[in-house]
């Protein structure tokens, strides 16, 4: 068992922890909470022992090895598949004396130890973890030198996974991960035998792992039992506890008041008067937490711009001339469109982003844009490449050169950027604020489509949640590359699929897409059995199956769409002609604008229909192939 016991730790004049008190079982999965700054990571490093508490005690059985996913990324000239290997250093030391030759009764020894740690089967528990994590048998042989900060980062989190520590503390893992990876650690997890504390702004992660929640707050450590969702509501249900008892005492002080005040100077009343004030002394006020306020992002309304934004026939984009990345991309961009991609790292999601966003030309085939289209870009290296000595308002007037001081401090504001951070140098801002100062930048001239590769990644759960609530918001399309299932769960409606050296939409659900990316993992036990024949088979049939009424799924798709689209373009004509209600108006225009009005009623008809025709022929055919 973990425990701290009125721990107290502070950095210069202000306390990160203050006479804390936690208890966390053996074999507990423990989610680790808190607002961006507040402590978290300190203290990981005070339970590893990095850092000495102030006051207090940290107390944890002597024997337990405790693995930490460190910031740092290995380098040099070794292997991932090696440095995984290396972590365990009980393995390699056992082996390396096994290699000297001891004498018969160690050498029997040495060998009941290898057994018991699963020595013999290292190498596959090794390449399964690479494999999941996203690197595959190439990526783990090359050197780590030649590998990018991402896939060194993921080798460090292989290596920690790998040696199984009695308590893992794993601070933001998925940061570097893609989604399926993602996936990959949040199955791994859910199946850890030992103890697990989880730093994480990914609230399906820890909905899906965690079993215990601990909330860090004004240097006080809360446990709930539950996950995260658990949590918020226990938080909720004891806030509003705390507010109904904070106004019963609130009346009773009023009345205890009210009599001291009216009988104060009556004799007869007088001892109880002065009986009522030293209750009113004793009646200690019941603490209610001041609400931190929430974190504000509001993106700028786009101008409104006919469909299609974007459209691709044949398209095929790259980096090297006759050398595509992605090709064959026939896909079609609408101003309401919410679409993530999905896919894993490598396949070319940031590509395709770039070729959305005009970042890149096409190899081949024709893309056709919306005349007025603007995009916004957000993508990691633009928070890195920000010039750190100038603050956040140097760097939105410098892209609004013509717009009032104004305008630009009121459009900061709506970034969660009041007068105490417009003007901080980027330098001493924090990661989170960093990300939402890059939105505001993608966003300074009001685009019509976003395209957001990661934008969580910094971000904290109230931030998260404020993004979120600004995308649906949003009336503009949106294309996001992320791995936080939450925000693509409340946010997309759409998913096109990376994958082949091509985009293509993905029919299903997020769920969907769980299930086929965890397949290969479910379908082995820790021995590394696979599947039966017999369910593979299954699986590729019903896979068959779905291929044969994939092109009925997209004719009713297409119709549906064209319904939604029409039906908004008939909303809009016939506010614009309710405007002229009761008021004598003719001309061109309206005989135009009515024309229009009885060509869109006849479109949506035949659409319709379509709809309903292919819909039924899909049905039909799904009802036939169950019963086969």
């Amino acid at each position: 068992m973990l425990t701290l016991s009125d721990v107290t730790y502070r950095i210069d004049k202000r306390r990160l922890l203050d006479r804390a008190n936690v208890q966390i079982p053996d074999g507990a999965k423990v989610g680790l909470v808190g607002r961006n700054g507040v402590g978290k990571s300190t203290l990981f490093n005070l339970i590893r022992g990095v850092l000495e508490p102030e006051d207090g005690t940290i107390e944890l059985p002597g024997s337990q090895r405790i693995g930490f996913l460190a910031q740092e990324a290995p380098g040099g000239p070794a292997t991932p598949f090696e440095t995984v290997l290396a972590a365990d250093r009980e393995r390699t030391r056992l082996l390396a004396e096994r290699e000297a030759g001891p004498d018969p009764m160690r050498a029997a020894e040495i060998e009941t130890r290898l057994i018991e740690i699963g020595a013999h089967s290292a190498h596959a528990r090794a390449g399964r973890i690479l494999a999941g994590l996203g690197l595959d048998d190439t990526l783990q042989q090359r050197p780590l030198a030649d590998l990018s900060g991402g896939l060194r980062m993921r080798t460090a989190l292989a290596a920690v996974l790998f040696t199984e520590p009695d308590l893992l503390l794993l601070d933001e893992p998925t940061n570097h991960l893609d989604f399926e990876s993602a996936l990959w650690l949040e199955h791994f997890l859910r199946g850890y035998r030992q103890t697990l504390i989880l730093i994480s702004h990914d609230r399906r992660v820890l909905n899906a792992v965690t079993t215990m929640t601990v909330h860090l707050e004004r240097g006080k450590l809360t446990a709930y039992s539950g996950n995260f969702d658990a949590f918020l509501r226990a938080r909720r249900e004891h806030a509003e506890r705390m507010a109904v008892l904070a106004k019963q005492q609130q009346d009773q002080r009023q009345r205890l008041q009210a009599f001291v005040d009216r009988f104060r100077a009556k004799a007869s009343k007088a001892r109880q008067a002065q009986s009522r004030l030293k209750a009113l002394a004793r009646l200690e006020p019941i603490p209610i937490a001041a609400a931190e306020p929430p974190p504000r992002i509001s993106f700028p309304e786009p101008p409104p711009l006919r469909p299609p934004l974007i459209s691709l026939e044949r398209a095929s984009v790259g980096y090297v001339p006759k050398k595509p990345v992605l090709s064959r991309l026939d896909l079609r961009l609408d101003p309401d469109d919410r679409i993530a991609l999905l896919g894993a790292n490598g396949n070319g999601k940031t590509t395709f982003a770039r070729l959305l966003a005009g970042r890149l030309p096409l190899l081949g085939g024709t893309i056709v844009r919306s005349p007025k289209l603007r995009c916004g870009y957000f993508a990691q290296h633009q928070i890195e490449e920000m010039r750190a000595n100038e603050s956040a308002y140097d760097h939105l007037a410098a892209l609004m050169p013509i717009a009032l001081p104004e305008t630009v401090r009121a459009r900061l504001g709506s970034f969660g950027f009041g007068e105490d951070k417009a003007f901080v140098p980027v330098a001493e801002l924090s990661g989170g604020e960093r990300a939402r100062l890059n939105l505001a930048l993608v966003t300074h001239d009001a685009p019509s489509l976003l395209i957001l590769d990661e934008p969580t990644n910094h971000l904290d759960l109230e931030t998260r949640e404020a993004l979120v609530q600004a995308l649906n918001e949003f009336s503009g399309a949106v294309v996001l590359i992320s791995h936080d299932w939450h925000l693509l769960e409340l946010v997309v409606d759409r998913l096109w699929l990376v994958a082949d050296r091509t985009v293509r939409p993905f029919e299903g659900d997020l769920e969907d897409y769980r299930r086929m990316v965890l397949e290969p993992a479910e379908a082995a036990n820790g021995d590394g059995r696979s599947d039966t024949n017999g369910r593979r088979m299954a699986r590729r049939q019903a896979a068959d199956k779905r291929r044969l009424l994939e092109p009925l799924r997209e004719r009713a798709r297409l119709a549906e769409a064209t319904v939604a689209r029409l039906s908004k373009e008939r909303e809009a004509l016939e506010r614009r002609l309710g405007a002229c209600d009761g008021v004598r108006v003719t001309g061109p225009a309206v005989s135009e604008a009515l024309k229009r009005r009885a060509e869109l009623i006849r479109l949506i008809a035949n659409a319709e229909s379509e709809w309903f025709l292919n819909a039924e022929a899909l049905e039909r055919a799904e009802q036939k192939q169950a019963s086969e």
